[in-house]
């Protein structure tokens, strides 16, 4: 019965490597979803023992597969003495030929493992958006109960936090110094990144217990930015993402500026919905307060400037013409505000190192056809003219860092 299954297997072996596999469909779909590190996908061994797994999947269920013997890359060759000690060690131990060749596959093992089971920055950044995506979608679908909601609403919070904790240290690492003067320097090299802007963002709304659901809208434009471009980048080659995630991918990363754009319009409005939030018993001074200072770091931040600008352009068109004609005793207020405004915290001065060329910017292609690229009527609400200057305080001038486009101090 033994020789009888051994012959059987022999030819059901045979009738395996004989089978065309390039005219079958369903042999290019299968090879397309196999994760295989790339130095292996070209190993003969490698392939032959995919179409027999494959074989036995789709052709012959009872065809056994053989174990996948992949023979190590080219090294340096040992000594002869070093591989003569291996030998008679192995004899001495009295292991077969098989047992030396599984002790040789685990000894390589220790090199090759590192690049298989690696995660880079951007695969470790792409499955906690991905995961934050998930939780804010269902944070903000109104059939979820209301303690799983708001349970979602913080862990999207967290999740986003932590990743744009992760990318400001994989970009600028740690302080070299832990003392006062190392921790503002390192400070000022991250504080115009949108990474940290987004950490401040998510610790204002989770330490707080006011519940703005409106507020995750920026966190889910974030997520879906980044797991849309993940995904063009690793997958574009899989049958699974070709047919159903690549036009989603396509219009996600089409539509960047217009999911930029929204996001400042929310961060905007969070900020007046937080005045509103005053009068109510969930009123949080002091968050209001930090969420007011954020936006002006959003202002005055090269990589969300345009954005918010685009949006306070607009409110000024809508809210100067009442000011003017119903309410001219605003405008003393308003003048107040504007110096505030502009009173920057002293940060953008100082001369960043060379980490901070991998701040992102935003062209003025990617803006084409926004309204950031369209002068204001009236100038922004917080750009109007005053009477004690004779130059709108958001045009911001610069000075020889206009190529950051750094505000300079007053």
């Amino acid at each position: 019965m033994g020789e009888e299954r051994e012959d059987t297997q022999r030819l059901k072996k045979i009738a395996a490597a004989a089978y065309d596999y390039e005219n079958d469909p369903r042999w290019a779909d299968y090879w397309a979803n196999i994760l295989i590190p790339p130095h292996m996908s070209s190993s003969p061994d490698v392939i032959s023992h995919f179409k027999q797994k494959f074989y036995k999947r789709y052709i012959d269920p009872e065809f056994l597969v053989d174990t996948m013997s992949v023979s190590s890359p080219s090294k340096p060759t040992r000594p002869s003495s070093s591989s003569s000690s291996s030998r008679s060690t192995s004899d001495s131990a009295g292991s077969t030929p098989r047992t030396s060749g599984a002790s040789a596959a685990s000894g390589t093992s220790p090199a090759s493992s590192p690049t298989n089971l690696r995660w880079d920055r951007q695969t470790i950044e792409f499955s906690v958006n991905a995961w934050v995506f998930l939780v804010a979608v269902l944070a903000i679908l109104p059939l979820v109960p209301r303690h799983l909601s708001n349970r979602a609403y913080r862990l999207s919070f967290m999740g986003t936090a932590c990743s744009s904790l992760y990318s400001l240290y994989s970009l600028y690492g740690k302080p070299r110094e832990w003392n006062l003067q190392g921790l503002q320097v390192y400070f000022r090299s991250i504080v115009m990144a949108k990474d940290f802007i987004y950490l401040i963002y998510c610790v204002t709304f989770v330490t707080s217990h006011l519940s703005l659901k409106f507020a995750l809208i920026p966190i889910l434009c974030r997520a879906l930015v980044h797991v849309a471009k993940f995904l063009r980048r690793n997958f574009s080659q899989s049958s699974l993402y070709r047919k159903y995630l690549e036009e989603p991918c396509f219009w996600v990363e089409s539509n960047t500026t217009a999911l930029n754009i929204l996001s400042s319009h929310v961060e905007i409005g969070n900020g007046f919905l937080l005045i509103i939030s005053l009068l109510s018993w969930q009123r949080n001074l002091i968050q209001t307060f930090v969420y007011w200072q954020l936006l002006k770091l959003m202002y005055h931040a090269p990589v969300t400037s345009n954005y918010h600008l685009s949006v306070w352009t607009k409110i000024g068109r809508t809210v100067h013409p009442f000011i003017q004609r119903w309410a001219p005793f605003l405008e003393t207020p308003v003048s107040a505000v504007q110096r505030w405004w502009l009173r920057y915290i002293g940060l953008a001065n100082v001369h960043l190192d060379s980490r901070m060329d991998k701040v992102e910017s935003i062209s003025t292609e990617e803006l084409k056809g926004s309204d950031a690229a369209d002068p204001p009527a009236n100038g922004p609400i917080l750009g109007r003219k005053s009477a004690s200057t004779s130059q709108p305080f958001l045009s911001r001038r610069q000075d020889s860092n206009a190529e950051m486009n750094i505000p300079r101090l007053d």
